[in-house]
């Protein structure tokens, strides 16, 4: 069984053994929404994330924008509606901006699931000296719009992120950038990239999801699990959408300590590479907890693009010979997501691809190694950054090709 199946498998245990901790009262909560933030039973608000994601981002040097920028009520023509309210109510995506050299070329960072922009806290330094770097909360995460979540299809689910996307990208007035997205971040990257290839320089996905099927991937051990009475279960939770920002809300006052085992493990004890100082932790644990407490959207995205075991219901790997951007994949050297993927679907593709594996980094390599993911952006962008002397460049020591 792959890692990736291995590790859907151990998160969606741990949903079911924590999602009978969920109460009534949180799904009451919303409705106290004026209630004293300490006598809450989710002890969060938008504007709590946005205060959460200022104190986190005081660790940056680099001066930066913070905005919320206007999409509109829904893309024109669109089938999929953004909220469920007739009403011609806007949405925004929050986005932070940092300072850069005039005439840099811009990089658009995009979280992963159950992330937000924050995320990226340790790089937009080391970046902002080369790009102009925009970060941005996608429709239904962080401190963007959480409207209701109503696609019923992996398709209007799909087109409920590109669409936000290309309404942020209009209302920024952005024509070309360079596209980074993690995780799921690059799953979306990569169908934006597919639909709007125009607006794309370059694509850098870093351990992407979603590039095969459980068809093609034959995992013979979940086909097993699946028959028990726990893989029956848990493979329900997951067709039920329960995830795990809903047992974080179940958890009421007690969610803050959940999520602060969890950051403190990931990227404290369990971590592969560099480790969270203190104060980073602290900060990183109260982003993560307003961020993934707030009101359920983006998050409902989940049993629309993937089965059980994290297999992508519209896998990448069979749209790889429509690619039309050149496209560097990152992955640490113990990254979850199987970089075996990007070498099947470079097979197919008619554009230059290449596959980086960064050392003592996991799935977030960005935060596991900052400076081997820095090198790896740099060189994946050579070609743009330094036109003249690009191929004449080596992958920086440390870095390996796949």
């Amino acid at each position: 069984m792959s890692r990736g199946a291995v590790a859907a498998a151990r998160m969606a245990e741990e949903i079911g053994r924590t999602a009978s901790a969920e109460s009534s009262s949180s799904t009451t909560a919303w409705r106290r929404w004026a209630w004293p933030t300490s006598l809450r039973w989710i002890p969060t608000s938008t504007d709590h994330i946005i205060a959460a994601e200022k104190r986190l981002l005081s660790l940056v040097k680099t001066g930066y924008q913070q905005e919320q920028v206007n999409i509109g009520p829904g893309p024109p023509g669109s089938k999929v509606r953004w909220f469920r309210s007739s009403s011609d109510e806007p949405r925004f995506i929050n986005t932070v901006t940092f300072d850069s050299k005039e005439n840099a070329p811009t990089l658009v960072m995009v979280h992963g699931y159950g992330a937000s922009q924050g995320f990226f806290f340790r790089n937009f330094d080391a970046l902002a000296t080369h790009f102009r770097v925009i970060a941005i909360d996608q429709l239904g995460w962080g401190g963007s719009s959480r409207p209701d979540f109503t696609c019923k299809s992996t398709e209007e689910t799909e087109t409920w992120f590109i669409d936000s996307f290309e309404e942020w990208r209009k209302a920024k007035n952005l024509n070309k950038f360079i596209l980074l997205g993690h995780s799921f971040g690059g799953y979306v990257a990569a169908k934006y990239a597919l639909k709007h290839p125009e607006h794309v320089q370059h694509l850098i996905l870093v351990g992407p999801a979603g590039f095969t099927s459980e068809t093609e991937h034959k995992s013979e051990w979940l086909t097993k699990f699946r028959a028990t009475w726990k893989g029956v279960i848990l493979n329900h939770l997951w067709e039920s959408n329960v995830t795990p920002q809903k047992v974080v809300r179940g958890l009421g006052p007690w969610g803050p300590d959940l999520v602060r085992k969890y950051t403190s493990a990931r990227f404290g004890s369990y971590s592969t590479g560099d480790m969270l100082t203190e104060e980073e932790s602290r900060l990183l644990t109260d982003y993560v907890y307003h961020t993934l407490a707030a009101k359920a959207s983006g998050e409902l995205c989940l049993k629309y693009i993937f089965s059980f075991g994290a297999f992508a219901r519209k896998p990448l790997l069979q749209s790889a010979s429509e690619w039309k951007i050149p496209t560097t994949f990152v992955y640490g050297y113990q990254d979850w997501m199987n970089y075996q993927g990007a070498q099947q679907a470079r097979k197919d593709m008619k554009v230059p691809c290449e596959i980086i594996r960064v050392p003592q980094a996991g799935h977030f390599v960005f935060m596991d190694n900052p400076a081997g993911f820095h090198s790896a952006v740099l060189y994946a962008c050579r070609r743009i950054l330094y036109p003249d002397h690009a191929e004449t460049q080596s992958l920086p020591e440390g870095l390996t090709s796949a």
